[in-house]
């Protein structure tokens, strides 16, 4: 299978494509190449993978029985096993991928086309007139960005998993002495529901520690802080959830944390609600900071007129990140061409640039944040803390950050 345009024409003519799956070390775990695998379905290690466009035909190699190894891991599948399981048209093993690159009748007259330091040592292309190693990554990127049923089915699966997981996190959560605790809670619900890899690693922050956009350290104590902000997600047959609740301790939230949690609950509802395909990802992001700022200029920790407050980035202090990124296979999924060289600091963090094609799945995770590394450079700067009422921002420290997160499916 060649990338394919959405039209279904290939964009890579009577030619010849290949990839190869990897494997690490089994004491550093196993995770498939995610290029292989969108191609294949097949989780196998040490395979490749040939597409013979002139053809139409898929084929798939796998590793062939070694006895030295049967006794560690028993005995593998079979070719003819691999072609009933996955979507290829035809399997052999390993040691035939060389004599069938070399058998192609027309290949000294081809172009074979492969991802840069994905293929193997052992694989030679000797045949071939022309070697194209920078066309077909960034083609799969482009097609990965839209789902097919399946896709959405299995990331909707992982949600549902992770969803249980979430909700006995909270059931544990007001008697648990320290982070690790509820962790291994969510860690356990997803592991029992089969659910065995984990999409990212979590983020489970107490109290101030929700501040830290990628807090990964999750050991600290649980004593009198407020909230939990719990950034967690497990991973379906390599499709990836990615969830973020913040919710009371004890269950009953502060005055402060509940009003922080209101705005950035209207955030998250809004943005979802202007989603549609074709809708320019740029002008969601906008739409929730200026929801940000009115909520915030409410409180009283904004203050001044919201369209300047809007065009001086002030609100960037409170909501430092993008709104959301495409998932899929990976959490932070291809094809978002993010600009992290971008000059705007409203929009150098953002993702995922440009419009929404259909059946793409995109995170929809707005938050408020009150992390003194990134608002004190504010109140120090005179453009950017006449914005700013220190004395009512004050009450707000102990609340940390507050994130929402959801996948939308367009």
């Amino acid at each position: 299978m060649t990338v394919k345009h959405p039209s279904g024409t290939s964009n890579l003519m009577d030619n010849i494509s290949i990839w190869d799956a990897y494997i690490e070390d089994a004491t550093n775990g196993y995770r498939q190449r995610r290029y292989f695998f969108y191609l294949s379905g097949c989780e196998l290690p040490d395979a490749y993978l040939i597409y013979e466009i002139a053809t139409d035909k898929l084929t798939l190699f796998i590793p062939p029985v070694e006895p030295d190894e049967v006794i560690w891991s028993g005995l593998p599948m079979s070719p003819e096993e691999a072609k009933a399981k996955y979507d290829v048209d035809d399997c052999k093993t390993t040691k035939e991928v060389n004599p069938h690159l070399a058998s192609e009748s027309e290949s000294a007259q081809s172009t074979v086309y492969a991802i840069q330091e994905q293929v193997s040592d052992e694989i030679t292309f000797l045949s071939y007139k022309d070697k194209e190693f920078s066309l077909l990554k960034p083609a799969i990127e482009y097609s990965r960005v839209t789902k097919s049923d399946y896709e959405i089915a299995l990331i909707r699966k992982a949600n549902v998993i992770s969803t249980d997981a979430h909700v006995n996190v909270m059931k544990a959560a007001a008697k648990a002495k320290n982070e690790c605790e509820l962790e291994a809670v969510f860690l356990k619900s997803c592991v029992e529901r089969n659910a065995k890899n984990q999409a990212y690693h979590s983020i489970v922050a107490a109290g101030e520690n929700g501040a830290t956009l990628h807090y990964v350290h999750n050991a600290d104590s649980i004593q009198n802080q407020n909230l939990l902000l719990l950034d967690a997600g497990c991973e379906v047959d390599c499709y990836a959830s990615d969830i973020t609740r913040t919710f009371p301790i004890k269950g009953d939230f502060t005055e402060e944390s509940l009003a922080i949690y209101k705005i950035v609950l209207d955030m998250q509802k809004q943005c979802i609600d202007a989603l549609k395909a074709g809708v320019v990802w740029d002008s969601i992001h906008e739409l929730a900071h200026k929801i940000a700022i009115k909520g915030l200029l409410d409180l009283g920790i904004l203050k001044g007129d919201a369209d300047a407050i809007f065009k001086a980035r002030t609100s960037v202090a409170f909501f430092p990140h993008g709104l959301g990124h495409y998932l899929g296979m990976d959490t932070h999924d291809t094809g978002g061409k993010a600009n992290y060289a971008d000059k705007d600091s409203m929009f150098r963090y953002l993702r995922v640039r440009g419009a929404l094609p259909a059946r793409s799945v995109i995170t929809v995770e707005p938050g408020i944040y009150f992390c003194r590394f990134i608002i004190e450079p504010y109140l120090k700067d005179s453009e950017q803390s006449k914005f700013i009422d220190e004395k009512v921002l004050e009450k707000y420290w102990s609340v940390g950050g507050v994130r929402i997160e959801g996948e939308c499916a367009g």
